[in-house]
């Protein structure tokens, strides 16, 4: 009997994964629970194990290839006897391009037949901008059409069209083109700035489909289309790719700062009394626990109880409301060698600050060893980011979709 291996869901808001490497091969023979592949997400890299034992008979998606939640990786044949044969089993590998894993996301124009290899942002970018992916070439890993595909590719349209000026309207108002070099700085019609979004009239019901800058028409200067400087490797630079998970959660940060307007404030704390008492039982603390007592559990039980006190900043906003969530999970961004997760403390504010700080390294480990799981990344409500605590007078996180808001910690020094 055959049954087919799902890519399971990996955290919260993610729809699809990116498959890293394969870990078996058509034909061998897997039991029960054994890592049959690695798959990348915004938020982890997970290996997804075997349903059941038996031989794998087709592998349905290629390194490189974007799979959605849900969607088939692998057959496998609980009552296969031994290996498959060769020639059955190379046609089941490269039949797995022509064969969609799991039915598209409706869209007009981000799942052409190039969506299946383009990236989270670049298939929305290209269907808020309405261009086709058809005919893009893809520069990214496996030949995955990235944002800056499609970017190039709407500048080329938008080249080749004419009076595509007089189109971009109120988004982008042009004057008229002049061959004083100085028209530039003196027309504000040529403002290098993009114009924000016409204001809702009093009586609409909302506002204004957002309209990303990128999917916006380049300004004209001097009868030229102004665009994007893009820096061409010089002989001795050092070119590094970026691995799945660093490109993923690149994509996941820029689609936050379009969705969310971040606004960020600095308040100053006086840790004395922290400290001090972080002084007398420190000592205690790690001969019963087994692990050193940080700050950030006293930053943790501090943003719980601001949360119960505020609990519009523990919340989502779904379809124009505003929902408030009654559990208060801490996100809690912990750096690993491949990249950024945020694993998940839940119901924090049922925990005491001994249990905040047992569950804190606890998770930390976990990431730290790549021991998370799917659920240890599920259900966030608020999020505290701690890039140290020496070096980092203060700065502002990205907040972690689909949540609104986020705490940075900054630097702690003694003051006189």
């Amino acid at each position: 009997m055959r049954a087919g291996v799902e890519l399971p869901a990996l955290g919260e808001s993610v729809v699809e994964g990116t498959v890293s490497r394969w870990l078996v091969a058509v034909g061998d023979r897997v039991e029960v629970d054994q890592p049959l592949v690695e798959v990348t997400t915004d938020k982890v890299d997970a290996e997804i194990p075997s349903p059941l034992s038996g031989v794998v008979v087709e592998i349905l998606a290629l390194e490189g290839d974007v799979v959605p939640v849900g969607g088939c990786l692998a057959q496998i044949d609980s009552e296969a006897s031994g290996a498959v044969e060769s020639a059955p089993a190379a046609g089941s590998v490269t039949s797995a391009r022509r064969r969609p894993a799991a039915p598209a996301i409706e869209s007009n124009f981000g799942t052409e037949s190039g969506g299946s290899r383009a990236t989270p942002v670049a298939r929305r970018l290209a269907d808020e901008s309405q261009v086709s992916l058809d005919g893009i070439e893809g520069s990214g890993s496996a030949g995955r059409i990235t944002k800056q595909d499609v970017l190039r590719h709407a500048r080329t349209l938008a080249e080749r069209r004419p009076g595509e000026e007089k189109a971009a309207g109120p988004d982008l108002p042009v004057g008229p083109l002049s061959s004083d070099p100085t028209a530039f700085s003196a027309s504000p019609s040529l403002s290098p700035s993009f114009s924000p979004p016409p204001s809702p009239s009093p009586l609409s019901s909302s506002p204004p489909p957002f309209t990303p800058p990128a999917a916006q028409a380049s300004p004209v200067v001097s009868g030229r289309r102004r665009r994007a400087p893009v820096y061409t490797p010089a002989e001795g630079d050092r070119v590094i790719p970026m691995s799945p998970m660093r490109r993923i959660i690149a994509e996941h940060m820029v689609y936050s700062k379009h969705t969310s307007p971040h606004v960020g404030t600095v308040t100053e704390v006086d840790m004395s009394a922290v400290a001090k008492l972080r002084a007398e039982q420190r000592a205690a603390f790690e001969k019963v626990n087994g692990f050193g007592l940080t700050y950030l559990p006293f930053i943790v039980h501090a943003v719980v109880r601001a949360l119960k006190e505020f609990p519009a900043l523990n919340a989502s906003v779904i379809e124009g409301a505003i929902v408030e969530k009654k559990s208060i999970n801490v996100g809690l961004a912990v750096e690993t060698e491949k990249g950024l997760v945020v694993p998940v403390v839940r119901n924090a504010d049922r925990l005491s600050l001994g249990g905040l700080a047992a569950e804190i390294d606890d998770v930390a480990e976990r990431a730290r060893t790549k021991r998370l799981s799917a659920d240890d990344l599920q259900g966030g409500t608020f999020t505290v980011s701690n890039p140290g605590r020496k070096g980092n007078l203060y700065g502002f996180a990205i907040i972690n979709q689909p949540q609104v808001g986020i705490v940075r910690m900054g630097e702690m020094v003694k003051r006189p």
